[in-house]
């Protein structure tokens, strides 16, 4: 009986396990057998190598064939094993030198021709065998600049299995070098300077990007909650490089397109209404994919007529905007997303908008508005730090304003000089905003804050619970941080709760 060995990469949430995928040929019937815990698609993986060997001109072995996926009792999934599984496979029958095979990490899906296709997780798998000690890999020639984005690794792309053949031989397969092309013109980027009026939700915008804070946006249809909400990324920092390379794993386990680099910037998340529970936190029985929030990670996600997404789709986010990850836990497989994420929600009054307007007339019965106004829970409305009601701009307002208001690059500069700030006196933590600090770090390891007693008369009226406490404090050092001050004085908390009213009482 002759053996061989190949590597690649299992994918399980944000976790990577390096998988050796080992080929046996031994006497008996002409049989292949895949063993190793695999699902249904990478059983069929026989199948395909078997074509994709016998259409590129080259031997399958007529004898009994067995491919061995270690660890075996870890459950895999996905197509990305096709190349190290043929790789083992003619290494065992002598077509290819066992040596190199067995020092490669290899993702791609064969194609019956013998073309290698694209795979999700290349990023995250590549990094993952970084960290094991390997130096050398396999991609599909079309992934080959996302995979060249992992440092340390010497990269091969192949268009097809007989390039893959001329790799193993020691004969790397050369590919025509792309012209160096300028980015993309993003073409026109929402400016803040666009949204006419509403002074009061604008500023309030600028403290969410400075802090980082939640924030929820009610008014009419037409005020311009959705103009905000897609300002708010604009006026984000940059992302770190180590939080660009994490949010550019997420999103290549998600299957995007890398290749013209990593994600620089923080990215934007908008879900339809009528999105699944599954979209929005993440799916999958054995193949876990991020959802909504995960995607979101690092930036902002925006939920347009929140009222409308479902019950528990809402509800669901509670413990994410907590923790900052998700956990999708299946029978076999328990897979864990990074879900930092920045939410912004958007409510009209009631399910006609004209609830609580002058010179409109509202067709919703009492109860209707009541209704509306609870489907999002309690608790989720107390997690969300600033709370701004919209009104509509009148008519004279609109002709006294006829020079714009801050562009989003004079407001990004201030929210950049605020987040300066929380970094010197967050150095040393785990936190790099406000919005992320937590109640005890704020009563003990921070100066103490001047007008305090307003937070305990909103305690002691009901108005705010303990978690709504700690939140109009982490407001209140962010308007520190915007006006200059190194400690929160009482006018800061004086804004911070007037950003938090409740505007679920008045809706009801």
């Amino acid at each position: 009986m002759t053996a061989a060995t190949a590597w690649s990469v299992a994918l399980i949430g944000m976790e990577t396990t390096l998988i050796e995928v080992e080929a046996a040929i031994g006497n008996g019937l002409p049989k292949t057998v895949l063993v190793g815990l695999p699902d249904t698609s990478l059983y069929e993986a026989r199948d395909r190598g078997h074509a994709a060997v016998a259409s590129s001109g080259l031997p399958w072995p007529s004898q009994l064939v067995t491919i061995n996926l270690t660890p075996a009792t870890l459950p895999k999934t996905g197509s990305h094993y096709d190349l190290a599984i043929v790789t083992a496979v003619l290494a065992a029958a002598g077509t290819v030198p066992q040596e190199l095979a067995a020092r490669l990490v290899m993702m791609g899906e064969l194609g019956l021709d013998g073309r290698v296709r694209r795979v999700r997780g290349v990023l995250p798998g590549l990094l993952a065998a970084r960290e094991a000690g390997f130096e050398r890999a396999v991609v599909p020639a079309d992934q080959v600049g996302e995979a060249s984005l992992v440092e340390g690794l010497t990269i091969w792309g192949v268009r097809s299995l007989t390039d893959l053949v001329d790799v193993l031989h020691g004969r790397p397969v050369v590919l025509p070098t792309a012209q160096a092309t300028p980015p993309e013109s993003p073409g026109h980027l929402p400016d803040l300077a666009e949204v006419v009026g509403q002074d009061e939700a604008r500023f309030a915008l600028e403290v969410a990007a400075a802090g980082r804070h939640h924030l929820y946006l009610s008014g009419p249809p037409g005020v311009g909650k959705t103009m905000l909400a897609e300002r708010l990324p604009g006026l984000l920092p940059p992302l770190t490089s180590v939080e660009s390379l994490e949010v550019s794993a997420i999103h290549s386990l998600a299957g995007h397109d890398l290749n013209t680099g990593l994600i620089t910037r923080p990215p934007y998340a908008d879900p339809h209404r009528s999105a699944s529970l599954a979209s929005i936190i993440g799916s999958g029985n054995r193949t876990a994919r991020p959802g909504a929030i995960s995607l979101a990670h690092r930036g902002v996600l925006f939920l347009d007529e929140a009222p409308e997404f479902g019950a528990k789709t809402l509800d669901a986010l509670r413990t994410p905007l907590e923790s900052g990850s998700v956990t999708i836990s299946r029978a076999q497989v328990q897979a864990r997303f990074p879900a930092r994420f920045q939410l912004v929600m958007a409510a009209n009054p009631c399910p006609c908008g004209n609830h609580g307007l002058t010179g409109a007339a509202c067709r919703c019965a009492p109860m209707a508005v009541r209704r509306y106004a609870e489907r999002i829970s309690g608790p989720i409305l107390d997690r969300i730090d600033l709370h701004q009601q919209l009104v509509p701009v009148r008519k004279a307002y609109l002709k006294a304003r006829q020079s714009p208001g801050e562009s989003t690059a004079v407001v990004a500069q201030r929210v950049a000089e605020a987040r300066l700030r929380q970094a010197r006196r967050l150095a040393g933590t785990p936190w790099l905003t406000n919005g992320e600090v937590p109640g005890s770090y704020l009563r003990s390891g921070l100066p103490s804050a001047q007008g305090l007693d307003l937070v305990d008369h909103a305690l002691v009226t009901g108005r705010l619970s303990s978690r709504g406490a700690d939140k109009v404090v982490r407001v209140a050092w962010t308007m520190a941080d915007l006006a200059g001050h190194d400690r929160v004085e009482r006018e800061d908390i004086a804004g911070a709760l007037a950003l938090r009213r409740a505007e679920r009482s008045a809706a009801a």
